[in-house]
């Protein structure tokens, strides 16, 4: 009895021991929806897709400004130079005294009228485009929900898997002196001492690798979180509490045209291509605009003598601007814009399929999660049955210690199966809702 106590206090510093980094760190129990705030709120990824939409904005603005009048301000102030007066044959040079002192001010507005639709069709572009980058910022949530969703389950398989090890080095450790005794009084092989010690070397290295990953998958929610790299996740268990009864495999696919930014961005690409067809064809016509101005120059030069006077005129008019080069340009671009409006009618279709195999295939594997967590809660109530049944032989002395360890360890193997199976299901829950462009917060 005094040896197996002894084991027991080993096992306890053996876990103290393992440990011994965590209790440095600073554990804290993070719900789902926790998660997902901190995610969204200090994710770099989204951090970066936040600036790309306020570009988006901007450039939109920008574009808008096509539809505001120019205004060309210009002021100048110079010195003129005297001037020379020669013969044809450049003799009889005759010096022209000029005023020194020469200026200049002019203004000129602008405002086109037409340009073939260009300047609209560029203005309804560019808010496509700002909308396309919004529902990027939506998949980018999406996906950054999906991946911590999928480092939290793991989280907590892992830290099922490390109770039921600690469990097992415990039971293997008090099996073994339990054989040694036996052993000592001729009722046991050294061989069954030797392959027991053997699978406790294989538990604790089973248990160093869980603690490891565990470690690993931490540090990579503690980054993607944005909290101090001190912190150590812990899961928690109102995960469970999700209600699967909503899932349909009749609304899944309609669920996916309405809300998945993907099948949403290729629909808007395909709108921006028609916009880029009718901007190429734009330049088969002229641009029209309405042009004032003003000057105000002196002195006037073109006069000989010099007249050193301010000279002011302006005008109001229709002013006409062609691009002869249209004429063998405007085809080709015109051609190549088609082309791209018939790549984005393929990409449109294209993913509408890939949504529709995807969503298949998530929505198969959420099933078959479901069916098989059906099989491991079967396996689990035969496991304990077993234990019961082993437990009372045991206590009767009609049943080896060994096959009431074996016992023990298939029914915490059971429970541990059952467990992870359920995070199976709610993670399949998960990954149909991202398949769907459902946004989940709890």
């Amino acid at each position: 009895m005094n040896r197996i106590k002894t084991i027991v206090i080993t096992i306890a510093l053996l876990m103290l021991l393992l440990f011994r980094n965590v209790e440095a760190q600073t554990a804290r129990t993070f719900s789902l929806a926790e998660v997902y705030e901190l995610a969204i709120t200090n994710s770099t990824q989204l951090k970066s897709a936040k600036v790309e939409l306020e570009m988006s904005k901007a450039s939109t603005q920008l574009v808008r400004t096509a539809l505001t009048p120019s205004l060309d301000v210009s002021l100048s102030a110079s010195y003129i130079g005297n001037g020379f007066i020669t013969d044809r044959d450049l003799s009889n040079v005759t010096e022209i005294e000029m005023p020194h002192l020469g200026d200049s001010f002019g203004i000129e507005a602008s405002q086109v009228i037409f340009a073939g639709g260009a300047i609209s069709t560029n203005i309804q572009k560019a808010r496509l485009e700002e909308q396309v980058v919004n529902l990027s910022y939506d998949c980018n949530e999406l996906d950054i929900c999906f991946l911590v969703t999928g480092y939290y389950i793991d989280l907590y398989k892992l830290s099922n898997q490390r109770t039921i090890f600690l469990k097992n080095i415990e039971q293997t450790s008090i099996l073994i002196e339990q054989i040694k005794s036996k052993e000592s009084e001729g009722m046991a092989l050294g061989n069954d001492v030797t392959r027991h010690e053997l699978m406790l070397q294989n538990l604790r290295l089973a248990l160093i690798e869980v603690d490891n990953n565990r470690n690993i998958i931490n540090r990579q929610m503690v980054v993607t979180l944005g909290l101090p790299a001190e912190t150590v996740i812990m899961p928690d268990s109102s995960i469970f509490k999700l209600d699967l009864k909503t899932v349909s495999s009749d609304s899944l696919i309609q669920l996916s045209e309405e809300n998945l930014p993907e099948l949403k961005i290729a629909v808007l690409n395909k709108e921006i291509a028609a916009k880029e067809l009718r901007i190429a064809k734009a330049e088969y016509y002229p641009q029209i605009a309405l042009v004032a101005a003003d000057s105000f120059n002196g002195p006037i030069l073109i006069e000989v003598p010099v007249i050193n006077k301010n000279f002011n005129y302006w005008y109001v008019g229709v002013g006409l601007k062609y691009n002869i080069a249209s004429l063998y340009k405007a085809d080709r671009k015109v051609h190549v814009a088609h082309h791209r409006q018939v790549v984005a009618s393929y990409s449109e279709e294209l993913a509408r399929e890939h949504s529709q195999v995807t969503v298949y295939n998530a929505y198969t594997k959420f099933r078959e999660s479901i069916e098989k967590l059906t099989v491991y809660e079967t396996s689990l109530r035969l496991a304990r049955e077993n234990y019961r049944v082993i437990n009372n032989r045991y206590l009767s002395e009609l049943a080896l210690i060994t096959e009431m360890l074996d016992a023990s360890n298939s029914r915490l193997n059971a429970e541990l199966q059952v467990v992870n199976a359920r995070l199976d299901v709610i993670y399949n829950y998960y990954r149909l809702q991202r398949e769907t462009g459902n946004k989940i917060r709890n």
